[in-house]
């Protein structure tokens, strides 16, 4: 299995939004980067996303900060406050519970690729992400 660690370094980030939302589907997409470094107890390691989203015609800077925590288990992402988002098992499919909705995950890594896929379903979402990281 590949390690949150074996991942560290900067990455070039491109994100595909497909919102299935309504009758009309809209699409966007983020460009950036993904930045993965040993948090300061150098046990966590930090994952960092900068980016460009546009959507809707617009362009807006966005950011994200998760926490890839080791534990008992193995590996756990965090969002930034602490709290779980879903275990670090790349290759195999990953379920968080948000409120109403669920957003249903695969992480998968190698050959110089980092790639996420989450379907998000609910009474608020129905949304497919697809992003794709590689090395610059």
């Amino acid at each position: 299995m590949v390690e949150p660690t074996d991942l560290l370094g900067t990455w070039q980030l491109a994100r595909r939004i497909l919102d299935r939302d309504g009758a009309s589907r809209r699409f966007g997409h983020v460009t950036g980067t993904l930045t993965l470094r040993t948090a300061d107890d150098h046990d966590d390691v930090e994952w960092s996303e900068a980016g460009t989203l546009t959507w809707a015609g617009q362009q807006l800077q966005v950011h994200r900060r998760l926490l890839v925590r080791r534990d008992i288990a193995g590996w756990t992402v965090c969002f930034e406050d602490g709290r779980p988002f879903h275990p670090w098992r790349p290759g195999r499919p990953v379920v968080h519970d948000c409120l109403a909705d669920t957003y249903r995950g695969v992480v998968a890594a190698g050959d110089g690729e980092l790639r996420v896929l989450w379907d998000v379903t609910g009474p608020h979402k129905d949304r497919r992400l697809f992003t794709r990281c590689r090395r610059p």
